[in-house]
């Protein structure tokens, strides 16, 4: 007697003879997924997917076969597009530079600010609520026509690219992304607590930053320490040169928050390692920034008034 003929449980029009080996479901060839033995149906596949636990990076970001350094090949790009935008239209600068306070007059020279606003001036900069030059000033370099010019971003290029292509591969995207902005704005942050009458711009805070998460990743890593070293001292040299030209409060404050992000990250105990607890460290991070600005501010302001 020919046995009845069986359909596929979620294309009822498929005769079939196949069925799931853990659930014993009838499955055509569209449903079928290999397994070690027989073939699994598309929910039983899904069902262990979820069972499975991720595996994690040191860090504690997910595990990825994916290399490509993606966030260090847009970053770069908005360096470079920012300098095009600043050389297109030069005012770009005074306007998105860390600048901590200025006076201003009607034909937009710039003064030093003492704690008073004069009749025919106008303050302006991080104490007047530009807190968005914190973030803007690292994306934008040294004009053409200034000392050392286009070769600030073309070093400072070439340390991210350097430096940050390791970095990446390491901590992931998301944290990778969250240590380079973090890092900026801690270097600005400096610069307004300690020189707020300084006009600084570029990336170096930043870049300071990934050569401190460099080298405790190594440490961590348990890696050759004497290569590292060596190319950190040539991205430290180019640094210190370039901190003529810009800021070393910057540079200093971008390597601090650096270091301090990627010690949390790599040292932190077992139950910090988690996303939603590294999340919370990096807004504790930004809450104390906004502290030391807004204390700043407070101090810088509460001498005089308009």
């Amino acid at each position: 007697m020919e046995a009845a003929a069986t359909r596929c449980y979620r294309h009822p029009s498929y005769e079939t003879y196949v069925s799931c080996t853990r659930c014993d479901r009838y499955i055509c060839p569209d449903c079928m997924r290999e397994a070690a033995v027989g073939h699994h149906c598309v929910e039983c596949v899904k069902e262990g997917q979820r069972s499975v636990r991720r595996a994690r990076r040191v860090f504690g970001g997910a595990a990825s076969m994916a290399t490509t350094p993606v966030v260090t090949y847009a970053l770069m790009g908005l360096n470079v597009l920012a300098y095009v935008a600043e050389v297109a239209v030069p005012s770009l600068v005074d306007r998105s530079a860390v600048l901590g306070a200025a006076l201003v007059d009607a034909q937009g020279e710039h003064y030093y600010y003492e704690g008073a606003v004069f009749p025919g001036y106008e303050l302006i900069g991080i104490a007047d609520g530009e807190w968005y030059r914190l973030l803007t000033g690292a994306f934008l370099h040294l004009p053409p026509d200034a000392s050392f010019g286009v070769m600030h971003l073309v070093f400072n290029m070439l340390s991210l690219w350097n430096l940050g292509r390791a970095v990446e591969v390491q901590l992931g995207r998301a944290r990778y992304l969250a240590l380079y902005l973090l890092s900026a704005v801690g270097g600005s942050v400096l610069v307004y607590a300690v020189a707020p009458d300084t006009v600084t711009v570029g990336a170096s805070g930043a870049v300071f930053g990934l050569g401190a998460a460099y080298h405790i990743i190594s440490r961590r890593l348990g890696r050759d320490m004497r290569a590292v070293n060596r190319l950190l001292t040539g991205l430290l040299l180019w640094l210190v040169v370039s901190a003529w030209f810009t800021s070393w409060q910057g540079h200093l404050g971008g390597l601090l928050t650096g270091a301090l992000v990627t010690w949390f990250l790599a040292y932190a105990p077992a139950r910090f390692k988690t996303t939603p607890a590294q999340i919370g460290g990096g807004l504790i991070l930004l809450c104390l920034f906004a502290v030391v600005v807004a204390s700043k501010t407070a101090t810088l302001t509460g001498a005089g008034g308009a």
